[in-house]
């Protein structure tokens, strides 16, 4: 068996998960609220049970906020070879996936305003089975495995 790949995301990786978690958790968090006060007006379940769709919906936010992202990111790990890309993610699940270099065929970075703001980039790989990425990097540091990716996988920029 390989060794894990050696190199992390960037630390702000961790505060993009949390901002992305909290926005997704809004409409959770609305539905469940809806929902206490649907079970309180029509008065289908005792009123002890009502608050118990909001409560749920707290504990998944608060988890999927609070904990998730620290998780994620010790988790998550990438290597760039000189013949591969090794990206290795997942906590019930652990996804290893090798990417040859002779398989790219283009690659870029990806800044989504949440990046922006935080100074990190994606970089997306591209091959003709699809897209994989390693995600939350600083920018200077996206940029430079972009470019050695690039050079490695012999894409051309005229293409």
């Amino acid at each position: 068996m390989k060794d894990p790949p050696a190199n992390r995301l960037d630390p702000r990786a961790k505060t993009l998960w949390r901002a992305e978690a909290a926005l997704s958790a809004i409409p959770l968090l609305a539905l469940a609220a809806l929902a206490v006060w649907l079970l309180r007006r029509v008065a289908i379940a005792p009123d002890w049970l009502a608050p118990a769709p909001l409560l749920a919906a707290l504990l998944w936010a608060g988890w999927d906020i609070g904990a998730m992202p620290t998780v994620r990111w010790r988790l998550w790990r990438y290597e760039i070879g000189s013949d591969e890309i090794d990206l290795q993610r997942g906590w019930f699940t652990q996804i290893r996936t090798i990417v040859p270099m002779a398989r790219i065929q283009h690659v870029d970075t990806r800044r989504g305003p949440l990046e922006r703001r935080l100074g990190l980039a994606t970089v997306v790989l591209y091959t003709a089975a699809g897209a994989s990425q390693i995600p939350a990097l600083a920018d200077a540091d996206a940029a430079a495995a972009r470019d050695r990716i690039a050079a490695l996988a012999n894409v051309r920029e005229d293409l």
